[in-house]
Protein backbone atom coordinates (compact mmCIF):
# COMPACT_ATOMS: atom_id res chain seq x y z
CA UNK A 1 0.00 0.00 0.00
CA UNK A 2 1.34 3.42 -0.97
CA UNK A 3 2.18 6.01 1.68
CA UNK A 4 -0.22 8.94 1.75
CA UNK A 5 2.62 11.35 0.88
CA UNK A 6 3.12 9.50 -2.42
CA UNK A 7 -0.53 9.99 -3.31
CA UNK A 8 -0.52 13.68 -2.38
CA UNK A 9 2.19 14.56 -4.92
CA UNK A 10 0.82 16.91 -7.58
CA UNK A 11 0.43 15.86 -11.22
CA UNK A 12 -0.16 18.28 -14.10
CA UNK A 13 -2.87 16.97 -16.42
CA UNK A 14 -2.56 18.04 -20.08
CA UNK A 15 -5.47 15.98 -21.44
CA UNK A 16 -8.48 15.80 -21.34
CA UNK A 17 -8.26 19.28 -19.78
CA UNK A 18 -5.50 21.24 -18.07
CA UNK A 19 -5.55 20.70 -14.30
CA UNK A 20 -3.30 20.00 -11.34
CA UNK A 21 -4.40 17.10 -9.14
CA UNK A 22 -2.89 14.83 -6.50
CA UNK A 23 -1.60 11.51 -7.86
CA UNK A 24 -4.05 9.69 -5.61
CA UNK A 25 -7.00 11.59 -7.05
CA UNK A 26 -5.84 10.81 -10.59
CA UNK A 27 -5.61 7.10 -9.81
CA UNK A 28 -8.98 7.15 -8.06
CA UNK A 29 -10.70 8.83 -11.00
CA UNK A 30 -9.43 6.21 -13.42
CA UNK A 31 -10.20 3.33 -11.08
CA UNK A 32 -13.84 4.42 -10.82
CA UNK A 33 -14.35 5.11 -14.53
CA UNK A 34 -16.81 3.05 -16.50
CA UNK A 35 -15.50 0.10 -18.49
CA UNK A 36 -14.55 0.11 -22.15
CA UNK A 37 -14.37 -2.92 -24.37
CA UNK A 38 -11.86 -4.08 -26.96
CA UNK A 39 -12.69 -2.09 -30.09
CA UNK A 40 -15.15 0.17 -28.27
CA UNK A 41 -17.04 2.17 -30.90
CA UNK A 42 -16.67 5.37 -28.88
CA UNK A 43 -12.89 5.04 -28.84
CA UNK A 44 -12.76 4.21 -32.55
CA UNK A 45 -14.77 7.37 -33.29
CA UNK A 46 -12.42 9.49 -31.17
CA UNK A 47 -9.20 8.05 -32.60
CA UNK A 48 -10.50 8.51 -36.14
CA UNK A 49 -11.42 12.15 -35.51
CA UNK A 50 -8.05 12.78 -33.88
CA UNK A 51 -6.20 11.17 -36.78
CA UNK A 52 -8.01 13.34 -39.30
CA UNK A 53 -6.83 16.45 -37.48
CA UNK A 54 -3.25 15.29 -37.74
CA UNK A 55 -3.66 15.01 -41.51
CA UNK A 56 -4.68 18.65 -41.95
CA UNK A 57 -2.35 20.11 -44.61
CA UNK A 58 -1.09 23.03 -42.53
CA UNK A 59 -0.17 20.79 -39.59
CA UNK A 60 1.32 18.03 -41.76
CA UNK A 61 3.52 20.56 -43.57
CA UNK A 62 4.78 21.97 -40.27
CA UNK A 63 5.32 18.55 -38.68
CA UNK A 64 5.47 15.87 -41.43
CA UNK A 65 5.87 13.05 -38.88
CA UNK A 66 2.29 13.75 -37.77
CA UNK A 67 1.07 12.83 -41.24
CA UNK A 68 2.38 9.30 -40.69
CA UNK A 69 0.64 9.18 -37.34
CA UNK A 70 -2.65 10.35 -38.84
CA UNK A 71 -2.33 7.70 -41.55
CA UNK A 72 -1.81 5.06 -38.85
CA UNK A 73 -5.09 6.14 -37.21
CA UNK A 74 -7.24 5.94 -40.32
CA UNK A 75 -10.41 3.82 -39.86
CA UNK A 76 -9.30 1.00 -42.15
CA UNK A 77 -6.10 0.50 -40.14
CA UNK A 78 -8.00 0.46 -36.85
CA UNK A 79 -10.40 -2.14 -38.23
CA UNK A 80 -7.48 -4.20 -39.56
CA UNK A 81 -5.90 -4.17 -36.11
CA UNK A 82 -9.10 -5.37 -34.50
CA UNK A 83 -9.61 -8.10 -37.10
CA UNK A 84 -6.12 -9.41 -36.35
CA UNK A 85 -7.23 -10.04 -32.76
CA UNK A 86 -9.96 -12.52 -33.58
CA UNK A 87 -9.50 -16.06 -32.33
CA UNK A 88 -10.91 -18.79 -30.14
CA UNK A 89 -10.51 -16.80 -26.92
CA UNK A 90 -12.41 -13.76 -25.69
CA UNK A 91 -10.14 -10.72 -25.51
CA UNK A 92 -10.67 -8.20 -22.74
CA UNK A 93 -8.76 -5.03 -21.79
CA UNK A 94 -5.75 -5.49 -19.54
CA UNK A 95 -6.88 -2.65 -17.23
CA UNK A 96 -4.87 0.45 -16.31
CA UNK A 97 -1.82 1.00 -18.51
CA UNK A 98 0.96 3.38 -17.46
CA UNK A 99 3.06 4.64 -20.40
CA UNK A 100 6.51 6.21 -19.99
CA UNK A 101 7.59 7.42 -23.46
CA UNK A 102 10.92 9.01 -24.44
CA UNK A 103 11.41 12.77 -24.64
CA UNK A 104 13.34 12.73 -27.93
CA UNK A 105 10.67 11.13 -30.15
CA UNK A 106 7.46 13.06 -29.60
CA UNK A 107 5.10 10.79 -31.54
CA UNK A 108 5.91 7.43 -29.93
CA UNK A 109 3.52 7.90 -27.03
CA UNK A 110 0.57 8.32 -29.39
CA UNK A 111 1.10 4.97 -31.11
CA UNK A 112 1.42 3.20 -27.79
CA UNK A 113 -1.50 5.02 -26.18
CA UNK A 114 -3.79 4.74 -29.23
CA UNK A 115 -3.38 0.97 -29.52
CA UNK A 116 -3.93 0.56 -25.79
CA UNK A 117 -7.04 2.76 -25.90
CA UNK A 118 -8.34 0.85 -28.93
CA UNK A 119 -8.04 -2.29 -26.82
CA UNK A 120 -10.32 -0.69 -24.21
CA UNK A 121 -7.75 0.17 -21.54
CA UNK A 122 -7.67 3.07 -19.13
CA UNK A 123 -4.41 4.92 -19.77
CA UNK A 124 -2.01 7.31 -18.07
CA UNK A 125 0.74 8.69 -20.30
CA UNK A 126 3.61 10.53 -18.65
CA UNK A 127 4.73 13.33 -20.98
CA UNK A 128 8.23 14.64 -20.48
CA UNK A 129 8.50 18.29 -19.56
CA UNK A 130 11.19 18.44 -22.24
CA UNK A 131 8.71 17.46 -24.96
CA UNK A 132 8.72 19.89 -27.86
CA UNK A 133 6.42 21.53 -30.36
CA UNK A 134 5.24 18.26 -31.88
CA UNK A 135 3.95 16.99 -28.54
CA UNK A 136 2.19 20.32 -27.97
CA UNK A 137 0.52 20.05 -31.39
CA UNK A 138 -0.62 16.52 -30.57
CA UNK A 139 -2.16 17.57 -27.26
CA UNK A 140 -3.94 20.47 -28.98
CA UNK A 141 -5.34 18.12 -31.64
CA UNK A 142 -6.54 15.72 -28.94
CA UNK A 143 -8.36 18.50 -27.11
CA UNK A 144 -9.96 19.70 -30.34
CA UNK A 145 -11.14 16.20 -31.21
CA UNK A 146 -12.58 15.78 -27.72
CA UNK A 147 -14.35 19.14 -27.77
CA UNK A 148 -16.12 18.28 -31.03
CA UNK A 149 -16.94 14.67 -30.13
CA UNK A 150 -20.43 13.35 -29.47
CA UNK A 151 -21.39 13.49 -25.77
CA UNK A 152 -21.09 9.72 -25.29
CA UNK A 153 -17.63 9.72 -26.85
CA UNK A 154 -16.52 12.74 -24.83
CA UNK A 155 -17.69 11.14 -21.59
CA UNK A 156 -15.95 7.82 -22.26
CA UNK A 157 -12.64 9.37 -23.29
CA UNK A 158 -12.60 11.96 -20.49
CA UNK A 159 -13.22 9.29 -17.88
CA UNK A 160 -10.55 6.84 -19.01
CA UNK A 161 -7.64 8.66 -20.63
CA UNK A 162 -5.02 10.97 -19.10
CA UNK A 163 -1.89 12.67 -20.41
CA UNK A 164 0.12 14.03 -17.50
CA UNK A 165 3.49 15.49 -16.62
CA UNK A 166 5.38 15.85 -13.38
CA UNK A 167 8.95 16.45 -12.23
CA UNK A 168 11.40 13.70 -11.45
CA UNK A 169 9.18 12.48 -8.66
CA UNK A 170 9.90 8.91 -7.63
CA UNK A 171 6.78 9.04 -5.46
CA UNK A 172 4.40 9.68 -8.35
CA UNK A 173 6.08 7.07 -10.55
CA UNK A 174 5.89 4.58 -7.68
CA UNK A 175 2.20 5.27 -7.08
CA UNK A 176 1.29 4.90 -10.77
CA UNK A 177 3.42 1.77 -11.05
CA UNK A 178 1.73 0.18 -8.06
CA UNK A 179 -1.73 0.96 -9.45
CA UNK A 180 -1.26 -0.17 -13.05
CA UNK A 181 -1.87 -3.54 -14.66
CA UNK A 182 0.73 -2.97 -17.40
CA UNK A 183 3.67 -0.56 -17.49
CA UNK A 184 5.08 0.41 -20.90
CA UNK A 185 8.54 1.99 -20.82
CA UNK A 186 10.15 3.51 -23.90
CA UNK A 187 13.64 4.94 -23.63
CA UNK A 188 17.23 4.08 -22.92
CA UNK A 189 18.53 1.25 -20.76
CA UNK A 190 19.03 3.72 -17.92
CA UNK A 191 15.37 4.79 -18.05
CA UNK A 192 14.19 1.19 -18.05
CA UNK A 193 16.39 0.35 -15.06
CA UNK A 194 15.25 3.46 -13.20
CA UNK A 195 11.55 2.76 -13.73
CA UNK A 196 11.94 -0.91 -12.82
CA UNK A 197 13.07 0.10 -9.34
CA UNK A 198 9.41 0.81 -8.62
CA UNK A 199 7.54 -2.45 -7.96
CA UNK A 200 4.40 -3.49 -9.75
CA UNK A 201 1.42 -5.28 -8.30
CA UNK A 202 1.95 -9.07 -8.32
CA UNK A 203 -0.40 -9.56 -11.28
CA UNK A 204 1.03 -6.69 -13.35
CA UNK A 205 3.82 -6.82 -15.90
CA UNK A 206 6.37 -4.64 -17.71
CA UNK A 207 6.66 -4.06 -21.44
CA UNK A 208 9.99 -2.36 -22.14
CA UNK A 209 11.64 -0.84 -25.19
CA UNK A 210 15.26 -0.12 -24.21
CA UNK A 211 18.23 1.24 -26.20
CA UNK A 212 18.18 0.12 -29.82
CA UNK A 213 20.17 1.00 -32.93
CA UNK A 214 19.47 0.49 -36.62
CA UNK A 215 21.26 0.34 -39.95
CA UNK A 216 20.68 0.35 -43.70
CA UNK A 217 21.86 -2.19 -46.27
CA UNK A 218 22.05 -1.21 -49.95
CA UNK A 219 22.98 -3.47 -52.84
CA UNK A 220 25.49 -1.36 -54.76
CA UNK A 221 24.78 -2.79 -58.22
CA UNK A 222 21.02 -2.33 -57.75
CA UNK A 223 21.56 1.29 -56.74
CA UNK A 224 23.69 2.06 -59.79
CA UNK A 225 21.25 0.27 -62.12
CA UNK A 226 18.14 1.95 -60.69
CA UNK A 227 16.46 4.77 -62.64
CA UNK A 228 17.31 8.24 -61.41
CA UNK A 229 13.73 8.70 -60.18
CA UNK A 230 14.05 5.62 -57.94
CA UNK A 231 17.33 6.87 -56.49
CA UNK A 232 15.79 10.29 -55.81
CA UNK A 233 12.86 8.67 -53.99
CA UNK A 234 15.22 6.49 -51.99
CA UNK A 235 17.36 9.49 -50.99
CA UNK A 236 14.22 11.35 -49.91
CA UNK A 237 13.07 8.35 -47.90
CA UNK A 238 16.49 7.93 -46.30
CA UNK A 239 16.46 11.60 -45.30
CA UNK A 240 13.06 11.14 -43.64
CA UNK A 241 14.31 8.03 -41.84
CA UNK A 242 17.33 9.83 -40.42
CA UNK A 243 16.48 13.50 -40.02
CA UNK A 244 12.89 13.70 -38.73
CA UNK A 245 14.10 13.01 -35.20
CA UNK A 246 17.73 14.10 -35.61
CA UNK A 247 18.74 10.46 -36.12
CA UNK A 248 17.83 9.81 -32.47
CA UNK A 249 14.88 7.48 -33.16
CA UNK A 250 15.67 3.84 -32.45
CA UNK A 251 14.79 2.91 -36.04
CA UNK A 252 16.86 5.66 -37.71
CA UNK A 253 19.92 4.27 -39.56
CA UNK A 254 23.36 5.11 -38.20
CA UNK A 255 25.39 2.73 -40.36
CA UNK A 256 25.05 2.01 -44.07
CA UNK A 257 26.37 -1.32 -45.37
CA UNK A 258 27.14 -1.36 -49.09
CA UNK A 259 26.90 -4.87 -50.51
CA UNK A 260 28.75 -5.89 -53.66
CA UNK A 261 32.09 -5.51 -55.41
CA UNK A 262 34.45 -2.81 -54.02
CA UNK A 263 34.41 -0.64 -57.15
CA UNK A 264 30.61 -0.71 -57.32
CA UNK A 265 30.34 0.10 -53.63
CA UNK A 266 32.47 3.22 -54.00
CA UNK A 267 30.53 4.45 -57.03
CA UNK A 268 27.18 3.79 -55.36
CA UNK A 269 28.22 5.63 -52.19
CA UNK A 270 29.32 8.66 -54.19
CA UNK A 271 26.04 8.77 -56.12
CA UNK A 272 23.97 8.19 -52.97
CA UNK A 273 25.78 11.02 -51.18
CA UNK A 274 25.11 13.41 -54.06
CA UNK A 275 21.40 12.60 -54.05
CA UNK A 276 21.10 12.81 -50.26
CA UNK A 277 22.93 16.14 -50.13
CA UNK A 278 20.61 17.51 -52.82
CA UNK A 279 17.56 16.51 -50.75
CA UNK A 280 18.96 18.16 -47.63
CA UNK A 281 19.78 21.35 -49.53
CA UNK A 282 16.32 21.52 -51.13
CA UNK A 283 14.60 21.08 -47.77
CA UNK A 284 16.91 23.44 -45.96
CA UNK A 285 17.74 20.81 -43.36
CA UNK A 286 20.83 21.40 -41.27
CA UNK A 287 22.15 21.30 -37.73
CA UNK A 288 23.13 24.11 -35.42
CA UNK A 289 26.70 25.09 -34.61
CA UNK A 290 26.81 23.19 -31.32
CA UNK A 291 25.72 19.96 -33.02
CA UNK A 292 28.24 20.53 -35.81
CA UNK A 293 31.02 20.77 -33.22
CA UNK A 294 29.81 17.58 -31.54
CA UNK A 295 29.82 15.76 -34.88
CA UNK A 296 33.40 16.87 -35.59
CA UNK A 297 34.56 15.75 -32.15
CA UNK A 298 32.86 12.36 -32.46
CA UNK A 299 34.03 11.60 -35.99
CA UNK A 300 37.61 12.75 -35.52
CA UNK A 301 37.64 10.72 -32.32
CA UNK A 302 36.96 7.65 -34.47
CA UNK A 303 39.90 8.61 -36.70
CA UNK A 304 42.17 9.04 -33.68
CA UNK A 305 41.16 5.58 -32.49
CA UNK A 306 41.97 4.09 -35.89
CA UNK A 307 38.34 3.19 -36.61
CA UNK A 308 37.70 5.75 -39.35
CA UNK A 309 39.68 5.58 -42.58
CA UNK A 310 38.17 8.73 -44.08
CA UNK A 311 35.76 11.46 -43.06
CA UNK A 312 33.82 13.74 -45.42
CA UNK A 313 31.67 16.66 -44.25
CA UNK A 314 29.00 18.18 -46.47
CA UNK A 315 28.06 21.39 -44.71
CA UNK A 316 26.79 20.88 -41.17
CA UNK A 317 24.01 18.51 -42.22
CA UNK A 318 25.88 15.46 -43.52
CA UNK A 319 28.99 13.63 -42.40
CA UNK A 320 30.18 10.36 -43.97
CA UNK A 321 32.64 8.16 -42.08
CA UNK A 322 34.26 5.27 -43.95
CA UNK A 323 35.77 2.56 -41.78
CA UNK A 324 39.51 1.97 -41.91
CA UNK A 325 40.93 -0.88 -43.98
CA UNK A 326 38.56 -3.81 -44.24
CA UNK A 327 36.72 -2.81 -41.08
CA UNK A 328 33.02 -3.66 -41.00
CA UNK A 329 32.24 -3.44 -37.29
CA UNK A 330 30.68 -0.02 -36.91
CA UNK A 331 30.22 1.86 -33.65
CA UNK A 332 26.54 1.65 -32.80
CA UNK A 333 26.41 4.81 -30.74
CA UNK A 334 24.86 8.06 -31.92
CA UNK A 335 27.58 10.31 -33.38
CA UNK A 336 25.47 13.40 -34.00
CA UNK A 337 22.55 14.21 -36.28
CA UNK A 338 23.34 13.40 -39.90
CA UNK A 339 26.45 11.29 -39.25
CA UNK A 340 26.64 7.97 -41.08
CA UNK A 341 29.24 5.24 -40.88
CA UNK A 342 29.75 3.36 -44.17
CA UNK A 343 31.14 -0.15 -44.56
CA UNK A 344 31.43 -2.62 -47.42
CA UNK A 345 30.27 -6.25 -47.54
CA UNK A 346 30.50 -8.90 -50.23
CA UNK A 347 27.09 -10.48 -49.58
CA UNK A 348 24.06 -10.16 -47.28
CA UNK A 349 25.30 -13.20 -45.35
CA UNK A 350 28.25 -11.11 -44.14
CA UNK A 351 25.78 -9.13 -42.02
CA UNK A 352 24.98 -12.08 -39.78
CA UNK A 353 28.06 -11.97 -37.51
CA UNK A 354 27.80 -8.17 -37.26
CA UNK A 355 24.23 -8.03 -35.96
CA UNK A 356 23.73 -7.56 -32.21
CA UNK A 357 20.63 -8.09 -30.08
CA UNK A 358 20.15 -4.34 -29.73
CA UNK A 359 19.86 -3.89 -33.53
CA UNK A 360 16.23 -3.14 -34.30
CA UNK A 361 15.54 -2.05 -37.90
CA UNK A 362 17.30 -2.82 -41.14
CA UNK A 363 16.23 -0.57 -43.99
CA UNK A 364 17.17 -1.90 -47.41
CA UNK A 365 17.41 -1.07 -51.10
CA UNK A 366 17.84 -3.47 -53.99
CA UNK A 367 17.34 -6.86 -52.32
CA UNK A 368 14.71 -9.44 -53.26
CA UNK A 369 12.19 -10.78 -50.79
CA UNK A 370 13.85 -14.20 -51.01
CA UNK A 371 17.22 -12.69 -50.04
CA UNK A 372 15.66 -10.84 -47.12
CA UNK A 373 13.81 -13.90 -45.83
CA UNK A 374 16.99 -15.95 -46.07
CA UNK A 375 18.82 -13.28 -44.07
CA UNK A 376 16.08 -13.18 -41.42
CA UNK A 377 16.31 -16.96 -41.02
CA UNK A 378 20.11 -16.82 -40.79
CA UNK A 379 19.94 -14.17 -38.07
CA UNK A 380 17.89 -16.64 -36.00
CA UNK A 381 16.80 -14.06 -33.45
CA UNK A 382 20.26 -12.69 -32.66
CA UNK A 383 18.98 -9.23 -33.63
CA UNK A 384 16.91 -7.18 -36.11
CA UNK A 385 13.16 -7.15 -35.53
CA UNK A 386 12.19 -5.20 -38.65
CA UNK A 387 13.39 -5.36 -42.27
CA UNK A 388 11.70 -2.58 -44.25
CA UNK A 389 12.41 -0.55 -47.42
CA UNK A 390 14.44 2.64 -47.19
CA UNK A 391 11.96 5.38 -46.30
CA UNK A 392 9.87 3.18 -43.98
CA UNK A 393 12.14 3.16 -40.92
CA UNK A 394 9.78 5.38 -38.94
CA UNK A 395 6.54 3.80 -40.19
CA UNK A 396 4.97 2.37 -37.07
CA UNK A 397 3.35 -1.06 -37.11
CA UNK A 398 1.32 -2.75 -34.42
CA UNK A 399 4.11 -5.34 -34.20
CA UNK A 400 7.10 -3.37 -32.91
CA UNK A 401 10.45 -4.68 -31.68
CA UNK A 402 9.06 -8.14 -32.27
CA UNK A 403 6.17 -7.46 -29.87
CA UNK A 404 2.50 -7.71 -30.89
CA UNK A 405 1.31 -4.59 -29.07
CA UNK A 406 -2.48 -5.10 -29.34
CA UNK A 407 -2.03 -8.60 -27.94
CA UNK A 408 0.04 -7.24 -25.04
CA UNK A 409 -2.66 -4.68 -24.29
CA UNK A 410 -5.30 -7.39 -23.77
CA UNK A 411 -5.92 -10.51 -21.71
CA UNK A 412 -7.37 -13.76 -22.98
CA UNK A 413 -10.42 -15.32 -21.39
CA UNK A 414 -11.03 -18.96 -22.16
CA UNK A 415 -14.70 -19.90 -22.62
CA UNK A 416 -15.38 -23.60 -23.03
CA UNK A 417 -18.72 -25.03 -24.22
Amino acid sequence: MRAQSDLDEQVEVAFPAPATVPAGALIGELASSGPLGVGDERMIAFLTAFGRRLLRPALARRHPELGSLGFFLRPSELVRTLESMRGEHVRVPRGLVFHVPPANVDTVFVYSWALSALMGNRNVVRLSRRAGAVAAAIVEALREALAEAEPAVRTAVSATQRLVSYGRSADVTAALSAACDLRVVWGGDRTVDEIRRHPLAPHARDLTFPDRSSFAAIKAAAWLDAPRSARVRAAEGFANDAYWFDQAACSSPRTVYWVGEPSGREAALADFTAHLWRVLAERGWGVDAAMAVEKHVATYGLAADGVAGSIAFHGNALANVTLAGDGVTAPGRWLGAGTFVHAGLSSPADLVPLVRRRDQTMTYFGFSRAELEELAQALAGRGVDRIVPVGDALTFHRVWDGVDLPAEFTRLVTVLP
